[in-house]
């Protein structure tokens, strides 16, 4: 077997002849990885997501092996803290530790001296389930309709990528895209019709995402996107890209084509550690409430010197629609819409100056 394409196990043990037999006993199945004690193998763990499996003793310098079964069972990471953790025991090891490792999580134990026979079998065992198990947690990280991932999966994604802005001390910037009013959408349209609009979204925000940036179906009408190493003039730029593409979605609606509302947040988080999605999710809700009271082609986002809610695109209304919008005392998006009812009522203003007072046209 190639390589690259065989399963990855740890091997945390401070004993040299330990880690060389495990190696010896393993390495034709597995990809075995070798950490001398429990801060080696935290950092390994954190940094490589394909390990599947951890093999570690419980007796070791500077971080034991009850230290590290904690760190991994705590952790906010799923994937780290659904790791399989086989602890290897020694004859020194009574009953109450082999309990104390039970009770802090651990998976499975084997006894040194071990065998060729019985380490394989757990390796296979543990490394097959974990392999099912991300694949469910994959399966369930996708929303059915767009095929992009759901709420489970952003703040999978967005937990990573705070820890990752944290220690390398990059931008992060978070991107919300809402369909306004979507209920009413939903009645004019009906259910058919209304998902083909959700899934030509999905399209359309798939070809302006970069290959680093994470997107998904956060709730029923509304799709975030999370932009790595993008700070806030690169997020709104994102969003300026991501309006002009949306205004293909226009459909037809009692015979007259209908531009799709959006309500845009834009949210760059100051990155820290300990900052977690709740959190962040709390802001972008709070900013989301504001871009639906501003009304459709709204954008909100962070900093205090700007505005809470400007359009970086004109929304084009109808005149019968500023009518709604002013009686609902939302005067600012028609304040906005206002050069677009210009153009509507032009040729009506200069067909009235053409008039001569008291003649009637036909």
């Amino acid at each position: 077997m190639d390589n690259n394409n065989k399963p990855v196990l740890l091997f945390v043990d401070d004993s040299k002849v330990m880690r060389l037999a495990a190696d010896k006993m393993l390495g034709r199945e597995f990809r075995v990885e070798v950490a001398e004690n429990g801060v080696e193998a935290w950092e390994m763990i954190c940094h490589n997501p394909t390990i599947s499996v951890v093999f570690s003793d419980l007796a070791m310098p500077e971080m034991d092996g009850f230290t590290l079964l904690k760190k991994i069972r705590t952790s906010d990471d799923d994937g780290i803290a659904g790791l399989p953790v086989i602890i290897v025991t020694g004859a020194e090891n009574d009953e109450e530790t082999r309990s104390e490792a039970l009770r802090l999580g651990g998976t499975d134990f084997i006894s040194k001296p071990f065998n060729s026979t019985d380490l394989l079998a757990r390796a296979r065992a543990h490394a097959h389930y974990q392999r099912e198990r991300k694949e469910l947690a994959r399966q369930a990280m996708i929303d059915p309709l767009t095929r992009l991932g759901n709420r489970r999966y952003l703040q999978h994604r967005l937990r990573q990528e705070l820890a990752l802005a944290s220690r390398q001390q990059i931008p992060l910037s978070v991107v919300q895209l809402e369909i306004y009013q979507f209920n009413q959408l939903f009645v004019q349209l009906g259910k058919r019709r209304t998902d083909m609009v959700l899934m030509k979204m999905a399209q359309l925000m798939r070809g302006v995402v970069r290959k680093e940036d994470s997107l998904a179906r956060s709730s029923v009408a509304q799709f975030t996107i999370l932009l790595p190493s993008a700070g806030a003039k690169g997020a709104q730029r994102f969003v300026e890209r991501a309006l002009k593409v949306s205004e293909k979605l226009a459909f037809q609606f009692r015979g007259r084509a209908q531009q799709l509302p959006l309500s845009v947040v834009i949210h760059t988080p100051t990155a820290h550690t300990g900052l977690m999605p709740r959190q962040v999710q709390a802001v972008l809700d709070e900013q989301m409430s504001k871009a639906r009271l501003a009304g459709p082609g709204a954008v909100v986002r962070d900093g205090p010197d700007e505005p809470l809610a400007t359009a970086l695109t004109t929304p084009s209304i109808t005149i019968e629609q500023a009518l709604t919008l002013l009686r609902a005392g939302k005067p600012r998006v028609v304040v906005n819409a206002l050069p677009d009812l210009k153009r509507q009522l032009a040729p009506l203003l200069k067909l009235i100056e053409q008039t001569p007072a008291g003649q009637e046209t036909a």
